[in-house]
């Protein structure tokens, strides 16, 4: 339990200090969590150090450089190069390799890289220093509501064969909380944004609601991936905690649903 508290305040730091800082060091820490999500996930199946995972390896760095120096539009090509790389190594080793492995490498860099890499890319939007918040307080906010709900009121299991433990009662808690938390938050900084939400408080409601809601499927994703492979945790890099995909597997889909929820929301506003 001591390490499970100490390595805990130790990953708070780091995250709240890279959120309030931004820039390299975000960004770099977004890379660093992404490549060893990658391994994690990789090494499920045991493709951890084969020649398709570094192509995954390679991919993600590609992304990443292409986020780097603003040239996002030229990642499509990553991805397809990735893929033909990836590919060729399936055709010349073959059959060492199933199509299924080729696949999952495929699938981790979007799942991993691409969708982590949108807590940086939250923060560099405008207002992106009260935004990128939204990513935690959507998806914590969840965790934390939806367990006292869950202990209080709990009666019908939601997922029993992924998670014994989630009920209905506590994932609609865990929306409606990290939604009013999410209103809340918004009421509070808003007025030190500039103007580009139309409508900040509502928009940060409607971001943290759909952030919260995907939180969960999130979650069972990733418990689902190790239910399938007989996995109790992804990694030991958290002591006590697991892995990195132990820990942010809620996080890869609130980033992405912050981001887009935002964007559409301010835009029909």
């Amino acid at each position: 339990m001591k390490t499970r508290i100490l390595s805990g305040i130790v990953l708070a730091v780091i995250t709240i200090s890279s959120l309030a800082c931004g820039g390299w060091y975000l960004f770099l820490l977004c890379f660093g969590i992404s490549v060893i999500g990658m391994y994690e996930l990789y090494k499920v199946i045991g493709l951890e150090k084969s020649l398709p995972g570094a192509c995954g390896y390679l991919a993600a760095c590609g992304y990443y450089l292409c986020i780097a120096m603003n040239g996002g539009q030229y990642s499509i090509l990553i991805f397809v190069l990735g893929l033909m790389a990836i590919m060729t190594v399936y055709v010349i080793t073959f059959p060492k390799y199933k199509a299924e492995d080729v696949m999952y490498v495929f699938t981790g860099i979007f799942y991993v890289a691409v969708m982590l890499s949108y807590i940086y890319q939250v923060r560099i939007m405008n207002d992106g220093i009260y935004l990128v918040w939204l990513v935690f307080v959507s998806s914590w906010g969840n965790d934390t509501f939806a367990y006292f709900t869950g202990v209080l009121a709990g009666k019908h299991k939601m997922a029993a064969r992924l998670s014994p433990k989630k009920t209905v009662e506590g994932a609609a808690g865990g929306i409606v909380g990290a939604t009013l938390l999410g209103f809340a938050y918004g009421y509070i900084v808003s007025g030190r944004m500039s103007e580009f939400l139309v409508h900040p408080v509502y928009t940060f409601a409607a971001a943290s609601c759909i952030g919260a809601a995907l939180s969960i499927v999130g979650d069972l994703a990733a418990s689902a991936v190790k239910r399938n492979h007989d996995v109790k945790d992804y990694g030991r890099i958290i002591p006590g905690h697991g892995g990195i995909l132990d820990r942010f597997d809620s996080v890869i889909f609130t980033a992405p649903a912050v981001f887009w929820a935002v964007y559409i929301v301010n835009a029909l506003a």
